[in-house]
Formats: structure tokens, C-alpha cells, sequence
């Protein structure tokens, strides 16, 4: 009976043992402790500089995504956006101030060039038009005043005639009527010199006038050449205005860049969670000093995690893209978590290192070298069972048939 037992028992053993072999043969596997979860760290920093006024969150709190976790104080920053708004009224003024002193158009400006020249031109011939009247009313004026001197030179021996006859007719040595003659001739001869007055006098104002036609021609010449002179200077004033204008457009996109920097820069006094997870590495303190760019906290979330395990070089022969795995992290134990290989790094993690070996130094001593794989969850991990970032993990790549 003993023997018998002893049979069973070594039959069994080595049934056993041929079902593993059988297994190993037909499901092998690649193994290695050398593994982490890995996951996403979303670094929170500053985007101005500031005080903290409020810090709304503590270590290892939950948040959601557009939480907010910080308050900077923002006075500073309001004046600033004033500040900028202010100075954006002031270049939209300026721009209608400018506008409103462009001259007129090109065209405008042509045509008024060309009235102004014809203007020139009537009153460059309306100077010598007043030029030839005077020197009419200046022959005139000359015959005026010959023929004034000569009827004051026959009104003169008139008199003399007349008082030559005062005796005579006072001595009855002449007739009445020679005397009479003489009064009537004398008469005549006054009436002739005050008409020959009065014609110098007329020649004499007729100079004037022409005189006065000439200087208000002149005048009218020196006008109209002012307004050539502004007339041909108009396009100039045009391109000029239009450029001042452009200036001005300028200044205002400027302006609104400076207005929508301060906005954003208000806005940035609000820091806010980038996504949602766990708050980690807080390291700001209501009061504290902060720059632009300072880390202040991170975000892990822990909905997104992979592990990467590095194997063996002579372990990556029959690991392939796609193949299951079983993942068994230290915090758990036991417990299996199913997962895929979803890449195979480019290069080994010494590659990456910050000093590679250089293996052309003479002392080369031979190293089995390590290849990052990454494999991801094809199984949501249950609430009690949260895979962190950074914990250790062993994994196990199913590489035989059938396994991929």
C-alpha cells in the first residue's frame, strides 16, 4: 500500500511538472522588478509678479480642473489697465483730431490750383490793363494842365487889357462899347481858365484812380500768388495729413495691444488649476513674493498613469508592440493589474543618462543595458487600488503564442 502511494505520488509530481513545462514552453513569459507608474505632473507657476493674497488650496487636496488655487494681489494691476484704457482714449482722440485737419483731396486741391493760377493771371492782366489807363489819364493830366496855363495866360492879359480901358472910358477917350468888349472878353477869358482848372483837376483825379486801379491790381496779384503758392503746397499737406493719420491709427493698435496686455496680465492674478487632480509641491504661502514664472504648486491627476519597466537588452528578443501583461505593484502586493505593451524606447535609459558612458575610454567593462518599455492599463484600477506616480511596480510580459 506505502509503494503504491509512493507511485501515485511521483506520477503526479511528474505530471505536474511536465504540465508546467508544457505551459512555460507554450506561454513564455519576460519579467523584471525594475518597473514605476508613471504619470502626468502639470506644474502651476506664476505669469506675474506679485504678493499672494489668498492660497485657496493645501497639500494633497483634491481639485478640479479651473479651480482656483492662488490670489495675487491685483491693485497694482488694475492701475495698470487704467492706466492703458486712458492712453487708448487719448490715441482714439488724437486720431479724430488729426481727421478733422486733412486738408482737401487731391483733386479738391488740383482744381484749386488751377482757379488760383487763372486768378493770378486776370489780375496780372488787370495791372496792365490799370498800367495803359494811367498813362492815358497821365496825357491827359499833361494836356489838362497846358491848356490850364495857357487860359490863365489869356485871363491875365485880359486883365491887363480891362485895366488898361479903366482910364480910357473914364475920360470918354473911348466908346462904351469898346470897353464893354473888353469887360466881356475879360470875363471870357476867366470863365476859360476855370474850366481849364477844373479839367487839370478831373486829369488830375483820373491819375489817382488809375494810380489806385494799379495798386489794388498789385494787391490782387500778391493774393492770388498766395493762393498758388497754398494751392501747390495742398498735395503736399495731403500726403503729410495722411501720414499723421496712419501715425495715429498706429498709435491706437497700440494702445489697444497695451489695454488687452493689462487685461491679461489682471487676469494672470488668478491662477487656476490646469486640470483636475491632486494638489502636490506646494511651496506658496499667503504674503509671499512671487515672479513671473515661479513654480508655485503641481497637479497630478490620477486618471492617466502608465508604468515603464525597464528591461533587460536580451530580454526585448520576443517582446513585441501590443502584447498582455500583468503588473503587480509593491503597495498592493498581490494584486494583477492587466496591461498592453503599448512602445518600446528608442534608445536605453543610459543613452539618456546626463553622462552616457563613453566606452572608448580603454576601461570598457561590459554591461547588460536597459530598454524603457511602456505599457498601459487596459483596466481602470477601482478606487481602492489608485496607482500613483512613482511607485514601484514588478512586470510581467506575456510573449508566447497566441499572447499579443
Amino acid at each position: 500500500m506505502t509503494r503504491g502511494r509512493v507511485i501515485l505520488a511521483v506520477v503526479l509530481i511528474l505530471a505536474i511538472a511536465g504540465a508546467l513545462v508544457g505551459w512555460r514552453l507554450l506561454s513564455s513569459t519576460e519579467s523584471t522588478d525594475d518597473a514605476r507608474v508613471e504619470g502626468h505632473v502639470f506644474p502651476v507657476s506664476a505669469r506675474v509678479s506679485g504678493t499672494i493674497e489668498s492660497v485657496l488650496v493645501v497639500e494633497n487636496q483634491v481639485v478640479e480642473a479651473g479651480a482656483v488655487v492662488v490670489k495675487i494681489d491685483d491693485r497694482n494691476y488694475r492701475v495698470a489697465l487704467q492706466r492703458a484704457e486712458a492712453d487708448l482714449a487719448n490715441a482714439m482722440a488724437r486720431h479724430r483730431e488729426v481727421q478733422t485737419q486733412l486738408p482737401v483731396s487731391s483733386v479738391e486741391a488740383a482744381s484749386r490750383q488751377s482757379s488760383s493760377q487763372a486768378g493770378l493771371a486776370r489780375a496780372q492782366t488787370a495791372v496792365q490793363s490799370s498800367q495803359r489807363d494811367l498813362e492815358v489819364a497821365r496825357a491827359r493830366q499833361a494836356t489838362a494842365r497846358a491848356k490850364a496855363r495857357e487860359a490863365q495866360v489869356n485871363y491875365e492879359r485880359a486883365v491887363r487889357d480891362l485895366e488898361r480901358m479903366k482910364p480910357l472910358i473914364a475920360k470918354d477917350e473911348i466908346s462904351r462899347q469898346q470897353y464893354d468888349d473888353v469887360v466881356a472878353a475879360t470875363d471870357s477869358a476867366k470863365a476859360a481858365e476855370d474850366s481849364a482848372r477844373a479839367a487839370v483837376a478831373e486829369a488830375d483825379s483820373g491819375v489817382s484812380l488809375a494810380e489806385a486801379k494799379i495798386n489794388e491790381s498789385k494787391s490782387t496779384i500778391g493774393i492770388a500768388e498766395s493762393e498758388v503758392q497754398a494751392a501747390t503746397a495742398a498735395p503736399h499737406e495731403v500726403t503729410a495729413s495722411q501720414a499723421r493719420i496712419s501715425a495715429a491709427s498706429a498709435e491706437i493698435e497700440r494702445a489697444r495691444s497695451a489695454v488687452a496686455q493689462a487685461q491679461l496680465d489682471l487676469e494672470y492674478t488668478i491662477v487656476r488649476a490646469p486640470v483636475a487632480g491632486i494638489v502636490s509641491r506646494k511651496n506658496v504661502e499667503i504674503g509671499s513674493v512671487i515672479q513671473s514664472g515661479q513654480p508655485l504648486l503641481a497637479v497630478v491627476p490620477l486618471t492617466d498613469v502608465w508604468v515603464i519597466a525597464n528591461f533587460k537588452e536580451t530580454q526585448l528578443r520576443e517582446i513585441r508592440v501590443g502584447q498582455t501583461a500583468e503588473i503587480r505593484v509593491d503597495t498592493y502586493g498581490s494584486t494583477v493589474f492587466r496591461a498592453r505593451v503599448d512602445s518600446i524606447s528608442a534608445a536605453t535609459g543610459a543613452r539618456f543618462s546626463l553622462l552616457p558612458p563613453e566606452n572608448a575610454s580603454g576601461n570598457f567593462v561590459k554591461v547588460v543595458q536597459r530598454v524603457p518599455v511602456k505599457l498601459i492599463l487596459t483596466e481602470k484600477p477601482d478606487p481602492d487600488h489608485v496607482l500613483r506616480p512613482g511607485m514601484s511596480a514588478e512586470v510581467t510580459v506575456l510573449t508566447g503564442p497566441g499572447r499579443s
